[in-house]
């Protein structure tokens, strides 16, 4: 089937699922389709392993010839970071700095080195001799929330303001301290040179520094001529350029593009939208890119789902992946709590920060497309590929993010409202 007739195959079965969620199951809309699509993925499994039908050999093969990582890396995520941080309040940000950018940096690494050492002696003690690296590598994917799979869920949940902001605001920007780690030990793993301070620090001040600057100037840039603007078509045109040809040339010049694209959407959400928007155009961009946001979480969240049918699984990696996500949930919740013992000496916090900041701190896309990254062949372990071993962990504790760790949140949240509310 044509790539692009499948994705729009896909793209109304997402829809049709969310329709349907409304008045059945009534989940939050990213856990239906994910539940969704993996109930799919299930049923051609069995159709394919016990039937002879070539539809679904078409669909699985269809699900195979599509290339996860460039559609997500490449083409959707500048939409979706855009879209997100359009919704973040500078206030808000700018009250929360400190703890944002530790958890960002501190707490990534943290988890990364954490999950990393859990990793390598449980697979050690389950016969599997994967070298510490491949471990390290692993943490490093695994430790950054993913912006998209926290933004699609944690802001339906009306979470308290302080730690909605947090949530937010760490999941958009951890992603670019992640890369530049999972960069930094992937070249360790694969490249046989050995990183040096002064190269890390290159890569970091290039990528993360040079994103932010550039994600500036294009903002600036787009402010001046809606501001010029008297057409709401040409204004919304013109914020449609910045996910688009910005992201593409952000990447040309091998900065962050992520990170362009959420200092961006900060600007424009805040700047240009209060200054630069008529009242009519301000109401027009918020629904044009809250459509666009959920029409791509529709379509992105069942392709997790799908991926499914493509994993060349056996039990024994499906069993170490469920071993991975108490190990994960682990370094989360040290990370984490680590960071706000000190915040604490200086500031009060809401007494279910920690537990909602660990259980909060979903996975995604942006996990299975560094997974899928990873070189095939590269090293074999109990006759399986490394590639594999770690794309299957990936998966599986994104799928339990998304569906366990998304549909079990609310509570938490809600006695952290209570509490506030009873204050």
């Amino acid at each position: 089937m044509n790539a692009w007739y499948f994705l729009c195959l896909l793209s109304v079965i997402a829809i049709f699922i969310a329709f349907i969620n409304q008045y059945v199951l009534k989940l939050q809309t990213t856990i239906a389709i994910t539940s969704g699509s993996v109930a799919i993925s299930l049923l051609l499994m069995g159709f394919t392993e016990f039937y002879d039908n070539d539809l679904t050999q078409t669909m699985t093969d269809s699900v195979a010839s599509l290339n996860f990582n460039m559609l997500l890396l490449n083409g959707m995520l500048g939409f979706l970071l855009f879209a997100g941080a359009l919704e973040i309040d500078l206030k808000l940000l700018r009250q929360q700095k400190w703890e944002i950018g530790i958890m960002a940096f501190f707490s990534t690494l943290l988890s990364t080195f954490i999950v990393g050492a859990l990793c390598f002696g449980i697979l050690h003690a389950f016969g599997w001799q994967v070298p510490f690296i491949y471990c390290l590598l692993f943490g490093s994917l695994i430790s950054p929330t993913d912006p998209i799979a926290v933004l699609a869920i944690i802001k339906k949940m009306q979470a308290p303001e302080k730690i909605s902001v947090q949530v937010e605001g760490e999941s958009l920007f951890n992603d670019g301290i992640g890369l530049v780690v999972f960069t930094t030990i992937f070249a360790l793993a694969f490249s046989g040179k050995e990183p040096t301070l002064a190269s890390v620090t290159e890569l970091f001040f290039i990528d993360a520094i040079g994103g932010i600057f550039f994600g500036l100037v294009i903002a600036g840039i787009a402010h001046l001529l809606i501001r010029t603007s008297h057409d709401t078509s040409i204004e919304l045109l013109i914020t449609l350029c910045i996910p688009t040809a910005g992201y593409a040339l952000a990447n040309v010049l091998d900065i962050s593009g992520p990170l362009a694209m959420v200092v961006s959407g900060i600007f424009i959400g805040n700047v240009t939208h209060a200054k630069g928007f008529s009242k009519t155009s301000q109401t027009t961009m918020n629904h044009f890119w809250h459509t666009i946001d959920a029409f791509l979480n529709s379509l992105l969240f069942i392709l997790i789902g799908l991926l499914l049918v493509v994993l060349p699984v056996t039990w024994q990696e499906v069993g170490l992946g469920l071993l991975m996500i108490p190990v994960v949930l682990l370094a989360r919740f040290v990370s984490v709590g680590s960071a706000y013992s000190v915040f604490r000496r200086f500031r009060t916090y809401d007494a279910h920060s920690v537990k909602i900041l660990t259980w909060g701190g979903l996975r995604g896309g942006l996990a299975l497309a560094m997974a899928a990254s990873v070189p095939q062949g590269a090293f074999l372990v109990n006759g399986a590929d490394v590639h594999t071993l770690i794309v299957v962990m990936t998966y599986t504790v994104v799928i339990f993010s998304i569906i366990i760790q998304g549909s079990t949140i609310s509570p938490i949240i809600q006695r952290s409202i209570n509490a506030n509310t009873e204050v």
